[in-house]
């Protein structure tokens, strides 16, 4: 079923298939999934009586039995969203003329287990949160909290910010840092600015970042005084950028300095929601808190309070022009006034 054989470099499809993903831009925690499925597959296979023991030669049948000896041991979210690796990796092997077919087209249709995209989540009312955030006492994670919390921005936009994205009312951090320089910000203090340029491997500010931006417009997010001073706080114990681009937020611990990514900031997320009870190891989205669940909190609670869809819309930076046209020319009277009414206070 394979022509790897005529390819040295492909006794690994796997391997090579991880490989390529790296190529086309995906993050290492992608990756990392991928590899987690598929070489329990590659694990399913060669534990079997019979053959095969590769992924080369599996059949549907195969792939049909691994799909089923999940079943009892994950969520049907999870079971679906398994194959769909699995189906991706043989789509993409068979694409490229290394598989002569893909075993998991027939599986896919036939399987019942489907991706859950709207998972019911975890309900955590804004006292319980404050309490949460109290716990949180190291001045860079308590940032990143509240930031995450106050703006609904996603992982990757809170990596991606840099010095020149945050404008910051305050004579003594004025002294010290270059805050807020984006002509965006003119004339809008105590605001951040997301934009929608960011993109992996590609240069943003001097620097090839690692990190994207999903949303497609620019976004000015308000700074209220909670989150002016978190953000004061940690900026008082910043050490000095290694990149040229001064990001907001850099590392205290491994690679002093440099700009924090994704990863690091789910591991912090994950150590603080793990000792409050809100993570466990094998936890769907239903149960488990993480930085999208922040987003998922403030989507929740300042629609509740607002009762203003479309300036909820235009601050997660959800795309639709007519949104982001009427609150970006009315920002300063509409926007700010609304959210520093409603947002719920953390400290």
């Amino acid at each position: 079923m394979s022509s790897q054989d005529a390819d040295p470099d492909l006794e690994d499809p796997i391997g090579y298939f991880l490989e390529d993903l790296t190529y086309h831009g995906k993050t290492d925690r992608t990756r990392r999934s991928y590899e987690r499925v598929l070489r329990r597959f590659e694990s399913f296979l060669s534990d079997r009586d019979r053959s095969p023991a590769s992924t080369a030669e599996a059949s549907h049948r195969d792939c049909m039995a691994f799909v089923h000896s999940l079943r009892g041991d994950l969520a049907e979210s999870t079971i679906a969203t398994y194959a769909a690796y699995l189906h991706r990796f043989y789509a993409y092997m068979t694409q490229i003329g290394v598989f002569e077919a893909n075993p998991m087209t027939l599986v896919m249709e036939e399987m019942d287990e489907s991706i859950d995209k709207d998972p019911a989540r975890r309900e955590i009312d804004v006292s319980t949160m404050r309490t949460f955030v109290a716990g949180v006492r190291h001045p860079l994670h308590r940032a990143i909290v509240v930031t995450l919390l106050k703006t609904g921005v996603r992982v990757g936009e809170l990596c991606n910010l840099d010095l020149r994205d945050v404008a910051i009312d305050d004579p003594d951090l004025g002294a010290v840092y270059d805050l807020g320089t984006r002509v965006t910000l003119d004339g809008r203090p105590n605001s951040l600015y997301v934009t929608g340029d960011a993109r992996v491997g590609e240069p943003l500010n001097g620097e090839i970042r690692t990190a994207a931006n999903k949303r497609k417009r620019e976004t000015v997010i308000p700074i209220d005084d909670e989150l002016r001073t978190v953000l004061k706080a940690w900026l008082a114990i910043r050490p000095d950028a290694v990149s040229s681009a001064d990001p907001l937020f850099v590392s205290t611990a491994d690679g002093w300095g440099e700009r924090i990514d994704p990863e690091s900031v789910r591991h912090v997320i994950e150590g603080y929601a793990r000792d409050y009870g809100w993570y466990r190891t094998g936890g769907g989205a239903s149960e488990n808190v993480t930085p999208h669940y922040f987003r998922h909190f403030f989507t929740t609670h300042l629609r509740e309070r607002t009762g203003d869809r479309g300036v909820v819309k235009y601050l997660r930076g959800d795309v639709a022009d007519d949104i982001i046209d009427t609150y970006t020319h009315n920002w300063g009277d509409r926007v700010r006034e609304i959210y520093e009414a409603n947002v719920y206070r953390l400290l």
